[in-house]
């Protein structure tokens, strides 16, 4: 059975810096940290291939990960990054898709979660900016923590002809042991076709030294429940997770989680509902 890492990241620190990057509980990870790294994690876990994901609002990113898609032979896909507060996003894609690697292209994101305004998605600029992401066949990465999961699901409401993807589950307070509003939320996320989901960067939403897999259980059967495996997909978040949990632990959570599916629900959460998402061709 093909196994397919949905999430995760690099960054080098000697090219640019990571905005997000602040605060001592970061430390361990705020450094320089490539694909050498997680090459290791990739064969122990059995995973064929992995979607790399931005990580900054810098368009000079995304055309440094097509080049990465060309020569390693583990990333099958990119998500890049776009300004969707730009007149017209059409300009800066084109030279995405022009870039040698645009073909391994396959979704934008932008940081939704990290914007003053929780209603920022409902924004009549950047869904027209959206509208001409699905224009050009791309997929879009929704990044949302709760208070903006709401403008989240008016957005997809807004964008039928879009294909999205939610990432992290979008980020419920686990520390806290909150389930509202996130569970009415994305529930009502989960009623539009056109949503799949990211099962990935959950640990980092715990208490990092004292989650155990019971911890996670409320919130992945209620996405289990609304979802179904035909619509969730498996993400490491690497090396993100690291603050909380190891490659390893990831895949053990995942594993756990996944005995009870059937054969072609497995086959669905590892490889299938990425594949369709992104339409991928692996």
């Amino acid at each position: 059975m093909m196994r397919i890492d949905s999430h995760h990241h690099i960054w080098d620190l000697s090219v640019r810096p990571q905005s997000w990057m602040k605060g001592d509980e970061v430390k361990p990870i705020s450094r320089t940290i490539l694909m050498d790294e997680l090459e290791p994690e990739l064969e122990k876990s059995n995973i064929d291939y992995t979607v790399i994901v931005q990580t900054v609002e810098n368009p000079a990113e995304t055309p440094e990960f097509l080049d990465l898609s060309l020569t390693h032979p583990k990333i099958c896909a990119v998500v890049g990054w776009l300004d969707l507060e730009s007149k017209d996003v059409i300009p800066q894609l084109e030279k995405y898709l022009a870039h040698p690697g645009g073909k391994n292209l396959v979704s934008i994101r932008d940081m939704a979660q990290d914007k003053a305004d929780p209603n920022w998605l409902m924004r009549d600029d950047v869904i027209k900016n959206i509208h001409r992401i699905a224009d050009a066949g791309l997929t879009f990465d929704i990044l949302t923590r709760p208070p903006q999961l709401a403008a989240a699901v008016e957005m997809v409401k807004r964008c039928p002809n879009n294909t999205f993807v939610l990432d992290h589950i979008s980020k419920p307070y686990m520390g806290k042991g909150e389930m509202q509003p996130w569970a009415d939320q994305i529930s009502e996320m989960a009623s539009y076709e056109n949503v799949s989901v990211k099962v990935s960067g959950l640990f980092t939403e715990a208490n990092w030294d004292s989650w155990n897999n019971q911890t996670f259980k409320p919130y992945l059967d209620h996405i289990l429940n609304s979802f179904t495996p035909s619509r969730m997909m498996f993400g490491s978040d690497w090396p993100v997770c690291l603050l909380a949990a190891t490659y390893s632990q990831t895949i053990d959570l995942m594993e756990e989680f996944t005995k009870e599916f059937s054969k072609a629900e497995q086959e669905s959460f590892w490889s299938g509902s990425v594949k369709r998402s992104y339409r991928l061709k692996v």
